[in-house]
């Protein structure tokens, strides 16, 4: 589409924004609020867009440069659209969201700016009522769910320090801590413990100490480490099938205690999937799904979004339709 043809009332823009890059879809407004409508003509790719890990004037940074790539790729001059959905990482607070939608509309991005955490653009992608159950499990994990009266709930988010159950980190720090106790005698035999010396080029198991507190070893590189123990895992080692189940068990409760609060009839709801350790770790969803099916709630569908900027588009086109 050219210029000449299109303008900025006719257009949306959805933003997903995450630790280490930040998407911007343009897409042509829809007539129907129905996601299959909505054309997309430009994408564009920009820096870290959390401003909770990076700073505001970075995020902001980010998310300019990913819309300003997205108008490029449609071949159109940049100009404030119709509506925005600014979906990050980090921006889950209503303080945060505030600041951030009022420098939407202060940089004159579009006429009706909304942001949202990370989750919602999961369950937007997923559910064409918005309703159901958003499952994050990637260097952290949490849950959010909406129910069709809209009222929202969580579960989880609390940090690597407090919580961040079923996450890679902590399937990463679980297959750490077997090993080192697998070399103390304190635990079963495993493989782990030489796969982590392999990995980390650890001489010996005293060495993984060095190791694992450098410095440079931060919890996104501790995360990176959980591919280890899905490895072992397929490989059949015990230990390892020890810590898949325990994480496929504390998502489930994740998904449990969010179906409680908005009392979600079984069957009747979606689930949407994201986050690295879910979307390439096909035996941990298989295990969650068993562990739900045998739950209080069972979702109507299970799916993986693997890209959450076109339900951050869906919601910019829900913002325009409510205009």
């Amino acid at each position: 589409m050219s210029g000449s043809t299109m303008s900025g009332s006719e257009l949306l823009l959805g933003i997903d924004g995450g630790g280490t890059k930040t998407i911007a879809l343009l897409a042509v407004s829809s007539k129907s609020t129905s996601q299959e409508k909505i054309q997309v003509i430009g994408r564009g790719q920009g820096g870290p867009g959390n401003p909770r890990s990076v700073g505001f004037e970075k995020a902001c940074h980010s998310i300019s440069s990913a819309i300003e790539a997205a108008f490029r790729d449609a071949g159109l001059p940049s100009e404030r659209v119709r509506s925005a959905a600014f979906c990050l990482a980090g921006a889950g607070r209503p303080e945060e969201q505030s600041r951030i939608t009022a420098w939407g509309l202060e940089s004159k991005i579009a006429e009706r700016v909304r942001t949202h955490g990370d989750a919602e653009p999961i369950l937007a992608a997923t559910s064409p009522d918005f309703s159901g159950i958003a499952l994050i499990a990637g260097t952290g994990s949490f849950g959010w769910g909406r129910n069709a009266e809209g009222s929202v709930a969580r579960s989880g988010g609390w940090g690597y320090l407090l919580g961040d159950e079923g996450s890679a980190y902590q399937i990463a720090l679980s297959g750490l801590r077997s090993a080192t106790w697998a070399a103390d005698g304190r635990g079963p035999k495993t493989e782990l413990l030489q796969r982590f010396q392999d990995r980390l080029d650890a001489k010996q198991p005293s060495d993984l100490i060095g190791k694992v507190y450098h410095p440079d070893m931060d919890r996104v590189r501790i995360a990176d480490l959980a591919s280890i123990v899905f490895d072992a895992q397929k490989g059949g080692d015990s230990e390892a099938d020890r810590i898949v189940d325990l994480a496929a068990m504390d998502l489930s409760k994740i998904v449990v205690s969010i179906a409680s609060k908005l009392t979600l009839a079984s069957g009747s709801h979606p689930i949407g999937l994201a986050g690295g350790v879910l979307m390439h770790q096909p035996v941990l969803r298989e295990r969650l799904q068993l562990l739900l099916d045998d739950s209080i709630f069972v979702p109507s569908k299970t799916e993986v979004v693997i890209n959450p900027a076109i339900g951050a588009l869906q919601l910019a086109n829900w913002l325009w339709h409510d205009a």
